[in-house]
């Protein structure tokens, strides 16, 4: 079943959304030449816990790994999941996909954005416009009576149109009390397909993008998700709410 947000547990979405958006805001402008992943992951710890919540990645468990950074930071060909350190250090022409996902108040936010070290070339730029444009694509399908497929086809259609591939490995999913909720919201599929969409969910809508072929491989530490022919991908997300007006999306930086 998929959970349906109550009048408290919306508040409470806005909430931890609102705390997942000013992490991701606060870590884009960092990303330039010379910085290390392990430089945006300390600002990124601290910036969660300076806002009084928690990252709900540090020690998430997948089998029997759990993974050991308050922050996901991916660089070039790392699709997702990409564990900072002090050896990855930025240069001219690299693409970094921040994802910060936080726990406030027992409830989960979770964003993504791809920000590129400049100056990239304009394949890249392409790219990052083009994965951009299938969030906000996918985010408008999120219409109450429509079904989760509508939102799959819309982001794999605007993605292949351009001539890159979306991801299939990961998916986007619900998002609540838990990080990873009913529905899964694959980036590709058929219209009419999947679960009818009801007021009061919530969604993290996340297309993922390559530059090449769509196929992933895992690294040896069991997190990093990367290209398999090496080619640059694109990650970004926003937790969106369903509602009788439209998608509402929670995720949203705060207004300078």
């Amino acid at each position: 079943m998929i959970p349906i947000k109550d009048k408290d547990g919306i508040a409470r979405m806005r909430e931890a959304c609102a705390v997942a958006a000013r992490v991701l805001d606060i870590l884009k402008p960092l990303v330039r030449t010379g910085i290390t992943t392990q430089d945006l992951e300390e600002a990124g710890r601290d910036a969660i816990a300076r806002l009084g919540a928690r990252s709900a990645c540090y020690g998430y468990q997948h089998h029997s790994r759990r993974y050991p950074a308050h922050t996901c930071i991916s660089v070039n060909e790392e699709v997702v999941h990409g564990i900072p350190t002090l050896r990855r250090i930025l240069r001219e022409g690299d693409i970094v996909s921040l994802d910060i996902v936080v726990e406030y108040h027992g409830y989960i936010g979770d964003n993504a954005a791809t920000v590129p070290v400049l100056p990239v070339s304009p394949r890249i730029e392409k790219l990052l416009r083009v994965t951009s444009e299938a969030l906000g694509i996918g985010i408008r399908e999120a219409k109450v009576g429509n079904r989760i497929g509508d939102i799959s086809h819309a982001i794999q259609a605007h993605v292949e149109g351009h001539g890159f591939s979306v991801v299939r490995d990961m998916v986007g999913h619900g998002v609540g009390v838990a990080m990873h909720e009913p529905p899964e919201i694959p980036n590709f599929g058929r219209r009419g397909t999947g679960d009818r969409i009801r007021p009061g969910m919530t969604l993290a809508i996340e297309p993922m993008v390559n530059l090449g072929d769509y196929k992933t491989r895992t690294l040896p530490d069991g997190w990093t998700v990367v290209t398999a022919d090496g080619s640059p991908s694109a990650h970004f997300e926003h937790t969106v709410l369903t509602t009788e007006k439209g998608p509402e999306i929670l995720t949203l930086p705060p207004a300078r």
